[in-house]
């Protein structure tokens, strides 16, 4: 079983998508089920998660009506307003959906690096293990003081960090990571997503050396079985092709056990979204 626990779909809008900057043209368009259906083929995959990129419950029902007409879509991860007064009502009604597997606020995008800790956001967090829903966490470096202390308040809660948090992979100093990561990983509710790499590093020169000591250190501290594989598509053809991606993780999990190896690909994904597969 091989998942893809990370990609994204949208119709796209200028102004919806304003983050894809003039750099970014690759992707000022439309990306959608039809587009990836075929790249999980050709790369043996059996299902995705599909990942809101946009703020608001219209995103989750998009990808929710996605899903519905494309079987390969075997969960979404999507967005709610977890400061509403109504939050508990709202996720009452998200529950109500089976492939709906949990949600996620893009906390990078906040000019507050301390978002994740406010009152009533944790509010909403809090009511999450009723539901059974899931939490991504997506921060980068001015969020990583601070999310240590979020995530200990929810000992019950399933969390998945996307995206490694993000290090700077065009530098070559990872101590603050590893730190990071030592902290994150002692909590055992807490999985990781290898994912997001080649975004975060020289998008037209990386070389698969550079994500080594990332790598190393997230493997070691989170084991294999809290790790799993995302593509982070359409994002990641900034500066890899699909293949590409698959290649990379490919040649570094080469020298694990096949046991340990299907759980990257897909086992772990399935265990943490309880995805019918």
């Amino acid at each position: 079983m091989k998942i893809d626990s990370h990609q994204h779909f949208w119709k796209y809008n200028p102004v919806k998508e304003a983050w894809i900057t003039p750099e970014m043209a690759v992707i000022q368009k439309d990306f959608l089920p039809r587009d990836l259906e075929p790249l999980l083929k050709q790369n043996n995959f059996d299902g995705c998660i599909a990942v809101q990129a946009d703020q608001s419950e219209n995103e989750t029902h998009f990808l929710l009506q996605l899903a519905s007409e494309n079987d390969f879509i075997k969960g979404v991860v999507g967005w709610v307003d977890f400061k509403a007064p109504d939050i508990e009502e709202r996720l009452d009604y998200f529950s109500g959906f089976k492939k709906l597997k949990g949600f996620r606020h893009i906390f990078q995008a906040e000019t507050n690096p301390e978002f994740m800790l406010q009152k009533d956001f944790c509010n909403g967090i809090d009511k999450l293990a009723k539901y059974n829903f899931t939490y991504d966490i997506l921060i980068g470096p001015q969020q990583w003081p601070f999310v240590s202390e979020f995530i200990q308040q929810f000992p019950e809660q399933r969390f998945v960090m996307d995206h490694l948090a993000k290090p700077d992979f065009k530098k070559s100093d990872f101590t603050a990571f590893e730190k990071l990561v030592q902290a994150i990983a002692k909590n055992p509710n807490v999985f990781c997503k290898v994912s997001g790499l080649v975004t975060e590093a020289h998008w037209h020169s990386w070389k698969p050396e550079d994500f080594k000591t990332a790598l190393d250190i997230v493997t070691q501290n989170f084991g294999i079985n809290r790790l799993m594989f995302g593509s982070d598509w359409p994002v990641c053809l900034l500066s890899a092709t699909y293949p590409q991606v698959i290649t990379l993780m490919e040649n570094y999990f080469s020298s694990f056990s096949s046991t340990e190896q299907n759980d990257f690909w897909g086992n772990n994904a399935v265990g943490f979204y309880n995805l019918e597969v």
